[in-house]
C-alpha cells in the first residue's frame, strides 16, 4: 500500500466512523451532552461532530470510544431486529444485571465497555 493510499484509507475510516456515530446519536435520540459524555467530548464538540465539522482522529480516545459505541449499536440493533424504538427503550430502562440504565452507564468508559460486553454476551446465547 502506498503512503497516499494509506492516508486515503485512514481518512475514509475517520469519515465513516463520524457519520456512523452521528447516525447512532440520531437513531437513539442522544443529546449533544449525552453523546459528548460517551465520547469524552464537550457538548459543543459533539454538535460539531454531528454536523461533520469535527473529525475524531484515529489515535484519539474519542475515536476508540466511537468504535465501541458503533459495536454496541450493531449488537443491540441485531438483538432488537433493527427496531430503534425497542433499542431506545432498552437503553432507558433500568437493567438489573447491569445495575443501572444502560444509557447512564455508557457515559463512562468502564460503563460503555460493560454494556457492550453484556450485549455481545447476550447475543452469543441467542
Amino acid at each position: 500500500m502506498t503512503m497516499e493510499a494509506a492516508v486515503q484509507s485512514n481518512d475514509d475510516r475517520v469519515r465513516v466512523l463520524g457519520i456512523a456515530v452521528a447516525r447512532i446519536a440520531e437513531s437513539w435520540r442522544l443529546t449533544n451532552d449525552q453523546l459528548g459524555a460517551i465520547l469524552g467530548l464537550s457538548p459543543a464538540t459533539a454538535s460539531r461532530l454531528r454536523s461533520g465539522a469535527f473529525r475524531m482522529e484515529p489515535q484519539s480516545k474519542a475515536f476508540e470510544l466511537g468504535q465501541y459505541l458503533l459495536r454496541l449499536f450493531r449488537g443491540l440493533d441485531a438483538l432488537m431486529g433493527s427496531d430503534d424504538e425497542a433499542s431506545i427503550s432498552w437503553l432507558r430502562t433500568p437493567n438489573l444485571d447491569l445495575a443501572g440504565r444502560p444509557l447512564d452507564l455508557i457515559r463512562t468508559i468502564k460503563g460503555l465497555g460493560e454494556v457492550t460486553h453484556y450485549v455481545d454476551d447476550f447475543r452469543a446465547h441467542v
